[in-house]
């Protein structure tokens, strides 16, 4: 299943060559959701689908929503787009961490792109507390040492960049890091950096660069990580050195 947000629809294929397409337009969720249900059962799909969203509140069930029921193709493309280049700038990122990583991966509760390094080190348990998300799911994510880093329609006009670390280090808050837009929000408890301070940088694949890397060592850094363990250069295998191999 993959968005189109070119054509405007939701592409679904099966291996077997089956193919069915759900249109992205101006309709009641609960219209879209039992579209979407056909489609997979008409293509002999069965699905298993939560049917109320997390992480949101209040937390209407798919199938009883028309009050939401708006569709703006131009938003969702431009969005889209951010979301190609952000992908992009952080998977260049988490290649110079050897240690446990996630993949650069989009989170549909909080319409997020994340990427998220842990130090391997146990955490104190999370308190929970996520809209509609059960505490033991936040308990479990967050059991480990991390320092976690993204894009999000949040925190600026255009969206933008944040990045924060669980446990949070003591001084963490208080350090500075690049670029000069960049800033700790005492509302969010996490570095933010509004997107259209990137997208007027002069360099905004270095601005996005830099926020990503300085958050990133003011976590490992003040939290005590093993960064000579955790870290590496992406580029150590040249021509060169693979011929000496």
């Amino acid at each position: 299943m993959e968005f189109d947000f070119v054509r405007h629809m939701l592409a679904i294929r099966h291996s077997d060559g089956g193919q069915k397409a759900v249109s992205l337009a101006a309709k009641p969720v609960a219209e879209f959701y039992a579209e979407t249900l056909s489609a997979l059962d008409s293509l002999g799909i069965e699905s298993h689908i939560v049917g109320k969203p997390n992480e949101v509140e209040p937390a209407i069930p798919f199938a009883e929503d028309y009050q939401h029921a708006e569709y703006d193709p131009v938003a969702a493309h431009a969005f889209w787009q951010q979301l190609v280049q952000a992908h992009r700038v952080m998977t260049n990122f988490r290649a110079a961490f050897v240690g446990k990583v996630s993949p650069v991966q989009f989170f549909w509760g909080a319409l997020d792109l994340a990427c998220t390094r842990f130090s391997g080190r146990p955490a104190p348990r999370h308190p929970g507390g996520a809209p509609n998300r059960p505490d033991w799911v936040m308990a479990e994510g967050y059991s480990r040492e991390l320092s976690s880093c993204g894009f999000w329609p949040g925190g600026g006009k255009e969206g933008a960049f944040y990045s924060y670390a669980y446990p949070e280090p003591e001084g963490f808050s208080a350090r500075r890091v690049e670029p000069d837009a960049a800033y700790f929000s005492d509302e969010y408890k996490e570095f933010l950096l509004p997107y259209e301070a990137v997208r007027t940088a002069d360099d905004p694949d270095r601005a996005v660069a830099r926020f990503l890397q300085t958050t990133y060592e003011a976590a490992a850094e003040l939290g005590g990580w093993d960064r000579g363990a955790l870290e590496d250069d992406p580029n150590r295998l040249t021509p060169q050195s693979m011929r000496r191999s």
